[in-house]
């Protein structure tokens, strides 16, 4: 009985070291923007180096990689609050960081989908200047930049403030219309030049318009100086950053969730812009970056 009982415990440790050999990996899905790559290279290298299998899916469109979730296609994603709020679950009620992070928490929970910690980033909208003309004019927020603005309009009509934004914002029904109205903000369409949302960094940075509008963790806010006003009326939606796990997969993988939160409590503002600037701006593959920073942190 003892050496059935010994051959047994050997074959089932075999079974389970070949099915762990031969398990799938794990599919990691994110975005076609150099962010959402920096975080897909830094994931897949630690958590390799963690002892997971990981197969990364880049460039995957935000719906399509929501259904694959899903459907149980692929394993985990980075997502961001706002995205899940108001494209997913259709809701634009204006929230507070964590009443977003909570409610999207509790909603996807009932698809199978665990939000497990958000970054202590936010890739939202906002206004952005010329750093030293904002210092030099005082502007810090966006209260003060239409006060700016508003000034400018009765005192000197013929030197409007031009506004860069791009061409979705300029007509979504979140967009620019109920920005005006919560900052009280009113405009001439002359003050307003639509464009490619890329662009809008190169005009603010060259002048070609006084404040554009902007994503706040893109690595050409550093790269080309440019101060971030604060949205001090709490406007635009909270776009915390976050690992989203479907719960079978964390079942399955003990010890995925402690790293992702790892990597999670890695991340800010600042560090993300910074990683975004290498590449978009130092011209460095998101590979390279990711691998420098977790190296600076000794975690590979």
């Amino acid at each position: 009985m003892r050496r059935f009982t010994r051959l047994f415990v050997a074959a089932a440790a075999l079974a389970l070291v070949a099915g762990q050999a031969h398990a799938a990996p794990l599919i990691l899905a994110t975005k076609s923007f150099t962010e959402q790559h920096i975080l897909s290279a830094m994931t897949v290298q630690y958590l390799r180096k963690k002892g997971f299998q990981v197969q990364p899916q880049t460039n995957i469109a935000t719906v399509i990689s929501r259904n694959a979730m899903i459907n149980k296609q692929i394993d985990m994603t980075w997502e961001y609050t706002g995205t899940s709020l108001i494209i997913f679950n259709h809701i634009n009620k204006r929230m507070s960081p964590e009443e977003s992070y909570e409610t999207v928490k509790r909603l996807d929970a009932k698809h199978g989908l665990v939000w497990l910690k958000p970054a202590e980033m936010n890739n939202t909208y906002a206004f952005a200047m010329q750093r030293k003309r904002a210092e030099a004019e005082n502007i810090n927020t966006l209260s003060e930049l239409v006060e700016k603005i508003e000034h400018i309009r009765q005192t000197d009509p013929k030197n409007n403030w031009l506004l860069g934004l791009d061409l979705e914002f300029s007509g979504r029904s979140d967009g620019m219309k109920p920005l005006q109205q919560t900052y009280q903000m009113p405009l001439d369409r002359p003050q307003i030049r639509q464009m490619d949302p890329g662009l809008v960094y190169n005009a603010v940075r060259d002048g070609f318009v006084d404040a554009g509008l902007i994503y706040t963790t893109d690595g050409r806010v550093k790269g080309f100086d440019l101060k971030v006003l604060k949205d001090d009326k709490g406007f635009f939606p909270s776009y915390a950053v976050t690992p989203v796990v479907r719960k079978d997969t964390l079942e399955a993988n003990p010890g995925l969730d402690e790293a992702l939160n790892t990597l999670s409590g890695l991340l800010n503002n600042e560090v993300i812009t910074e990683l975004n600037k290498r590449v978009d701006i130092d011209h460095q593959s998101p590979q390279q970056v990711a691998q420098d920073f977790l190296r600076s942190k000794g975690m590979v």
